[in-house]
């Protein structure tokens, strides 16, 4: 049995060269005991190592960053698990994301494992006052006890959070200490090492009662986020079983207390707000005063880069309406839709389903051009739901007063823009449903035709677009 002393109980380093010469000469893992301080010494020694060998180890860079954490784990056998895996991944390289593979399946569950204990050690941590340094900074201390040896994965956070303060974490394991300048790590300490009380866990107190919403209690949740293991270190802990008691009580006193009255700040918001809303508190007589008031629309913040409103266009009386999603760079220089390239595509795809555009109102969902600037060129950026929502009033009172029997919805924004809310558009595209009180017909917007790579793949979606159209020409009882 060849024995293979490390240096630290985390010693990453230390076992991956000896791991890389035992796997290059071929040692089996069963021939190969992993020692880390904490572990016995053999009595009988251990056999010398067999001579190197030229042979090339190899192991995918997610397994190195994988055992890397995995040797945190408080396991025994986690420096032999790892060998056996790397060995294996010598004749079958994919044994890492093999799930059969009860190693790999170890080592994926230790990675969670890890990555949840560091999370939980940033969450709970908590620094009491300890004084000033000699340099005059302030000075804090922590103790922590987490479930694996996870201080050297979580302590730079700390670092990168708290640059600005002296502070030192203690752990049954080991100790880090940051003083402005170094992060270094030392050996482990005791709670006695930490101050046993001070001003700033009255703040935490403080702090978790002023955030505790007792209407909004779920014990499982805040049990399963914060566990009871956690809680003897956390100075807000003690609260906890006391506002669990009283929470239904709160609950009820804070539904029987009257509203308060609206600082003086909300008030003056609310009054901007309807004040700036008062365009569209009574519906507009036509479309010419809807075109106006869109003209001069600050609903969201797209105005502010767009060159101008670009609003719907065709007959007041048009039996079909079509809906896109936003300008781009061409309609929001002409000031009308779908003057651009999927403007180009939506032509020929609306004449090869023997409609008309001439006779159908145009639109967008949105009304200003969304986009990134790139040196001189614009790019397109799609609109957010809430753009849309704040531009579907518009919307509403083109259909309002055009009154189409039918709309088409070119893309997701525009159904959005018809039915409120969001939805696949491959859920429900080619079919005739109901939108706010009328037919509507959902299909893709020409874009995405545009920007299909495979000239077959995009011929074959043409033809299915321009059926679609077809089918919005049919439902108007309108006949080739």
């Amino acid at each position: 049995m060849i024995e293979i002393a490390l240096e630290s109980e985390t010693d990453f380093d230390g076992w991956r060269a000896a791991a890389r010469r035992l796997c290059a000469a071929g040692v089996p893992p069963g021939e190969v005991s992993w020692r880390p301080p904490s572990a016995p010494r053999s009595l009988l020694g251990g056999d010398p190592e067999p001579a190197p060998h030229a042979t090339t180890v190899r192991a995918p860079q997610r397994f190195v960053e994988l055992a890397r954490k995995a040797v945190c784990l408080r396991d025994p056998q986690r420096f032999s698990r790892l060998y056996a895996l790397l060995v294996r991944m010598q004749d079958r390289a994919a044994a890492l994301e093999d799930p059969s593979d009860r190693d790999a399946a170890w080592l994926w569950a230790a990675d969670k494992a890890i990555r949840r204990d560091v999370h939980k050690m940033h969450a709970f941590v908590r620094f009491k006052a300890a004084g000033t340094g000699e340099t005059g900074r302030e000075r804090f201390a922590a103790w922590f006890e987490p479930e694996h040896r996870i201080l050297e994965l979580a302590a730079p956070f700390f670092q990168r959070r708290f640059s600005n303060m002296d502070w030192v974490i203690v752990t049954p394991d080991a100790t880090a200490a940051w003083d402005g300048e170094t992060l270094r790590y030392g050996p482990p300490g005791t709670r006695a090492d930490v101050p046993a009380d001070d001003a700033v866990e009255d703040q935490w107190r403080t702090y978790f009662r002023s955030i505790f919403n007792p209407a909004r209690l779920k014990v499982h949740a805040m049990t399963a986020e914060m566990p009871r293991k956690y809680w003897k270190n956390l100075p807000e802990a003690a609260l906890i079983p006391e506002m669990i008691a009283g929470a239904e009580a709160r609950s009820r006193a804070m539904q029987a207390a009257a509203p308060t009255e609206p600082s003086r700040l909300s008030q003056r918001l609310i009054e901007r707000r309807a004040a700036e809303s008062d365009m569209g508190e009574s519906a507009p007589a036509g479309l010419d005063e809807v075109r106006r008031q869109a003209a001069a629309c600050t609903r969201c913040p797209l105005h502010c880069n767009a060159s101008r409103t670009v609003f719907g266009e065709g007959p007041a009386d048009a039996r079909l309406m079509i809906v896109g999603e936003q300008p781009g760079d061409e309609e929001d220089l002409a000031g009308r839709p779908f003057v651009g390239p999927a403007g180009h595509v939506l032509d020929r795809s609306l004449t090869a389903a023997g409609i008309d555009r001439r006779e159908a109102w145009v639109t967008n969902a949105v009304k200003h051009f969304k986009y990134e600037r790139r040196g001189k060129r614009r790019i397109h950026q799609r609109p957010v739901s809430g753009e849309i929502d704040h531009c579907r009033w518009w919307l509403d009172q083109e259909r309002r007063l055009v009154k189409p029997d039918l709309t088409v919805a070119l893309g997701a924004s525009a159904a959005r823009g018809l039915l409120g809310r969001s939805v696949k558009v491959s859920d429900l595209r080619g079919r005739v449903i109901e939108a706010g009180g009328s037919p509507a017909l959902i299909t893709v917007h020409p874009s995405y035709l545009l920007r299909l790579p495979d000239p077959s793949r995009r011929a074959q979606e043409e033809a299915r677009f321009i059926e679609e159209l077809r089918t919005a020409r049919a439902a108007l009882g309108v006949s080739a």
